[in-house]
């Protein structure tokens, strides 16, 4: 496979919007024109990089995923860094750990384990941030975000988990498919459409389900192309 040349710039001013989430008002951060060429990390993904299937027979990510470019992340999160830091009231931290994968849905509704019908957190950790860059267009649905309605919680932090894991244990298999608005366990408190090159952070520990079509395509040109960030911060 040849090397190609890639221009991963940011733009120096994209079009930021903070908003707030539910009853508890944990802020979600949208920004829109990224990057100077997005068509760049599309291209990257179609012809530089090899994709892989990460889900197994008990959940996980429902597709497949392939490292991104470094160059692009580091870009991105030393351009965000100062205003993530401003929008979520960070105070005195310092930057952790980065990873970041390129990823593609492709499983199908009817194929779904349980655990992925229903909104997830990637962690408690109120220092970690989910980064979610889409490639694509609004045709490929979005971002959602929710609230349990047995507990109430939307974020769930770690004196939380026990009592939710506990209550959601209690609670009926999730009915089959992608989870698309309110269900009887969980309450859709927000959302963000795909646009293409827009980026959306929130904390990790929120509850939250991408809103996936019904046509999945794994070509990165059509298909559901998102850049996935994990940010974590550590206290100073």
């Amino acid at each position: 496979m040849s090397v190609l040349s890639h221009d991963f710039s940011l733009n120096s001013r994209p079009v930021a919007q903070l908003s707030h989430l539910g009853r508890e008002g944990e802020p979600l951060l949208c920004l829109d024109g990224l990057m100077q060429h997005p068509q760049a990390l599309v291209d990257y993904a179609a012809n530089e990089t090899q994709f892989a299937p990460v889900h197994g027979p008990g959940g996980g990510y429902p597709g497949i995923r392939a490292p991104a470019p470094l160059d692009f992340v580091g870009a991105v999160v030393r351009a965000l860094d100062p205003i993530v830091r401003d929008a979520f009231g960070l105070g005195a931290v310092r930057l952790g750990r980065a990873e970041c994968n390129l990823s593609l849905v492709t499983l199908a509704a009817d194929a779904l384990a349980p655990s992925q019908r229903v909104p997830h957190i990637d962690t408690s950790d109120p220092l970690h941030f989910a980064f979610l860059h889409f490639l694509c267009g609004p045709e490929q649905g979005g971002t959602a975000f929710y609230r349990h309605r047995a507990t109430g919680f939307e974020a769930i932090t770690p004196d939380r988990e026990a009592r939710y894991h506990a209550a959601r244990a209690a609670e009926p298999e999730p009915a089959p498919g992608y989870i698309a608005g309110d269900t009887p366990e969980f309450e859709q408190i927000g959302a963000a459409d795909a646009a293409f090159d827009r980026l959306l952070v929130y904390r990790s520990r929120q509850l939250h389900s991408g809103l996936v079509p019904a046509t999945l395509d794994p070509d990165p040109r059509r298909g559901r192309l998102t850049a996935n960030i994990f940010l974590s911060y550590c206290p100073a």
